[in-house]
This record gives structure tokens, sequence and C-alpha cells, in this order.
């Protein structure tokens, strides 16, 4: 009797395993159904976040019912005396969810929470030189993602990204565009793609653009992409997530092949919202 409870307990256990993601995310479906974004919520994103005008209804559903499960989520932290409200929040997450607007739930395993600084922030870091010595120094940053879950947002930075619309600059995209690329454990540049084929045909097509800008860069050619994209390709996948959704058409016109390879990945043609 006692060997037949502890193995169905067993059996019990390694189902619900296995089955976790399905059945953790019937739980939350269950737990936000009757979550909404008010009016006034509403109305401050029409106000300050361009894109979400230009949004189809049903895109604009999708969006708001994840800005949602992201804000029960997701904890946000006041750095350097910024006293948070929650409009500040709303407008992280909306910028946030959009990058993963057609993704299942759970949106950024990784992200445990956000902290928000007043403005550009100083950073430690260290630094070695060709002999080997090691130094310490601030640099002034305007936003990091960290491997550990940990993103870090100037806020004025913030708002600037929305209210320059279409300049293909947004921090918010920038660093969440960060913590898509480190969810394969790695900052490579390379996402966790769908298929196990599909990494030849991404590593072909972004190899290639980020080349072509490094070579623009050096030779003072035209590009869309901003220069910064030529540091690494780390770099070059967040900003080119900028260009993508901030410039969509200038960057299909520059690159079409690279952006019908982002247009797989995030599952949406950001020309139809502008």
């Amino acid at each position: 009797m006692v060997n037949g409870l502890l193995v169905l307990a067993l059996v019990a256990f390694v189902v619900i395993y296995w089955r976790w993601p399905v059945i953790q995310n019937r739980l939350w479906q269950k737990k936000y159904q009757d979550y909404h974004l008010d009016e006034k919520q509403k109305a401050l994103l029409l106000r300050c976040m361009p894109i979400y005008q230009k949004m189809t209804d049903a895109d604009r559903e999708k969006l708001e019912r994840h800005i949602v499960w992201f804000l029960n989520e997701k904890r946000f932290i006041g750095c350097d005396g910024l006293k948070l409200n929650e409009g500040m929040k709303l407008i992280v997450a909306a910028d946030a969810c959009l990058l993963v607007l057609n993704k299942p739930w759970p949106l950024y395993q990784n992200v445990k929470e956000i902290l928000l600084y007043p403005s550009a922030y100083y950073a430690p870091q260290t630094s070695r030189d060709s002999a080997g010595l090691v130094s310490y120094h601030n640099t002034i940053r305007q936003g990091e993602s960290w491997p550990g879950g940990t993103l870090v947002l100037s806020w004025h930075d913030v708002l600037e990204g929305n209210r320059l619309p279409n300049d293909g600059h947004n921090l918010v995209f920038h660093e969440f565009a960060h913590q898509l690329d480190q969810e394969t454990g790695k900052t490579t540049g390379t996402p966790l793609l769908t298929k196990e084929s599909d990494y030849q045909e991404w590593g072909r097509i972004f190899s290639r653009a980020f080349n072509q800008l490094k070579t623009h860069v050096a030779y003072s050619m035209p590009h869309v992409i901003h220069s910064y994209g030529a540091t690494n390709e780390a770099e070059f996948f967040a900003v080119i997530t900028e260009t993508f959704l901030e410039k969509p058409s200038e960057l299909r016109h520059y690159d079409p092949e690279i952006y019908s390879l982002l247009v797989g990945y995030y599952q949406f043609d950001p020309i139809k919202w502008h």
C-alpha cells in the first residue's frame, strides 16, 4: 500500500515537473483574467508611447495583457532618491513588453527587478591594461542589463526614448534586448531561437550585417543602424532592435535580409504600425 502511494506520488511529481510551464501559464491566465488596464493607464500610454497609438486593436490588447502580467510579476525599485509612481512602471513595462508581444508568459524569465535612477548615474568599472595592471574607476551609464536578473535604467532616458520615437534610440528596447540575448546563458548577439536549425541562418545573416556595419562605420559610409552597434555582436543586437522598432522602413530599405530575420524572431512587423 505504502509503496503504491509512493509510486503514485512520484508519477504525479514527474508529470507536474514536466508540465509545469503549461500548468503555471494556466494559473496565470486564471489569476489575471479579470485584470485590465484602466482608462487612466491607457490614456497615459496614448500620450507617452507613440507606437501604442498606432497599433491595431488586437495588438494593443495583447500588449495590455502582457503589461498587466509584467507589473505584477516584476519588482521595481527607485534609486538615488527617485520616488517611483505607477506611471513610471507602466511606461517601462509597456516598452519592455512590446519586444515580446507575441511570446507566451513568462516574459523575460531571468528578470527579477528593474532599478530606476532619476538620470544617468555612476557605475564602478574595472579595466586591465596591456601590462596586466588593473584600475578601478567610475563611468557614467544610462542603463545596464545584468545576467543575474537585474536591469538598470535612467528614467530621464526612458522618457527621451518615447519622446523621440523615430530617432532609433530607446533605452528600454536596448536593455531588454540584452536580456533576450542573455536567455541563452551567454551574451553573444544570438538570442534563444525556436529551432536548432534556425541558428545557422541567424549566424550567417547576423554576422554579415554586423561586419557590414563595422565597414560602413570605419569608412564613414552611410548607415541606418547607429554606429554603437559596431562595438560587438551583443551591442549590435540591442542597437538593431532599436532601429527595427523605431526606423523599420529605413532598416528594410537599407538591409531587407536582416529586417526579415528580425520580423521572424520578434513575430511582428513594426512597419504596419508606422
